[in-house]
């Protein structure tokens, strides 16, 4: 595959000199530009505007995992998609770097063909991915505000329940009901019901699952 351009930029994030050298010769050889960093903090110095982040699960950057390294590069409002890489990958792990926001997971020693692969469809889908990413965190933020009362009637909500059927699920009055309930719309700056439900599912979480975790 040496001389393919594919133009796009890969960074490769760990800890480990060594490693990153392997993959950086790899991905050159495939074709892709590369830059290499010895940590997030790293990265996020100077943040790129375009391309891949790749990290190692449970090796790069401390071994903190995938979901902390998301969650800094939103803080710092880098939208790059990531692609979590691991020698052996476990389900369970899989799953967990997936749902905290990881476009794929690779297993190592890298699959060149496989590889591109996933970077000619991730690039496809860069621009809404980004676009999506924003919506959820700004939707997690202000679910973020409310209280537990306000997050189990706006659950409630979600499922159609009228604020009778919610006062009857929670044990409280009807008017109770809808104070929390109007209270939580002011706080999330929805101006009618389906407005409130639709954030909620952009925050991708059931808050209820939330709250008991």
């Amino acid at each position: 595959m040496r001389g393919m351009e594919h133009k796009h930029t890969l960074h490769i994030v760990h800890t480990c000199s060594r490693f990153r050298a392997e993959q950086a010769r790899q991905v050159f050889d495939l074709g892709f530009h590369c830059e290499v960093y010895d940590d997030v903090a790293e990265l996020l110095a100077t943040p790129p505007e375009r391309g891949i982040v790749l990290v190692r699960d449970g090796g790069g950057d401390g071994g903190r995992g995938i979901g902390p390294i998301l969650a800094a590069l939103e803080e710092k409002g880098v939208w790059l998609p990531v692609i979590a890489l691991a020698d052996d990958p476990q389900p369970a792990a899989v799953v967990a770097a997936i749902r905290a926001g990881a476009l794929d997971y690779l297993a190592l020693p890298l699959d060149g063909a496989r590889l591109c692969q996933s970077v000619a469809l991730i690039a496809q889908e860069a621009a809404a991915y980004g676009m999506a990413r924003r919506k959820l965190i700004a939707a997690r933020n202000r679910m973020a505000a409310l209280s537990p009362r306000e997050r189990e009637v706006l659950d409630w909500l979600a499922e159609g329940r009228s604020n009778k059927m919610i006062a009857r699920e929670l044990a409280i009055s009807p008017r109770t009901v809808e104070i929390h309930r109007a209270n939580m719309m002011v706080k999330i700056g929805a101006n009618h019901a389906s407005e409130a439900v639709r954030l909620r599912i952009e925050a991708g979480f059931d808050t209820r699952l939330a709250l008991a975790g």
